[in-house]
């Protein structure tokens, strides 16, 4: 999957050891300032209902349109839109794609061991 011809959808993850339950990932590098509207949204959830799911991921390294955020609550399909700033967000907290370069240690009093 992924690529021009992917059909609307780049990867999947399965949620289980059986790939019994699986949500669809579509995923757009867009400069900033180049938002992602509804019309991308739309064509990923034709593509999931294309395939029979339910569920999917759209991320994008720009933002979404407030049509785009508004097309998803209104769907029954559940999608979830992860962009650029949620995104950098997640890369830090699961650290996948980045490194520590630097850390402190900041220390306080510990006034049971002076009593």
């Amino acid at each position: 999957m992924g690529g021009t011809n992917d059909g609307g959808v780049d990867g999947v993850i399965d949620q289980d050891a059986l790939g019994l339950d699986r949500i669809y990932v579509q995923a757009k590098r867009y400069a900033d300032g180049n938002t992602v509207g509804r019309e991308a949204i739309q064509a990923f959830v034709g593509a999931l209902h294309g395939v029979g799911a339910s569920r999917g991921v759209f991320i994008t390294t720009s933002a979404f349109t407030s049509g785009a955020r508004e097309y998803v609550k209104a769907v029954p399909s559940r999608v979830i839109l992860i962009d650029g700033a949620r995104l950098v967000g997640l890369m830090i907290k699961y650290r996948v794609g980045v490194q520590v370069k630097q850390s402190y240690d900041i220390v306080e009093l510990d006034e049971d061991f002076f009593e």
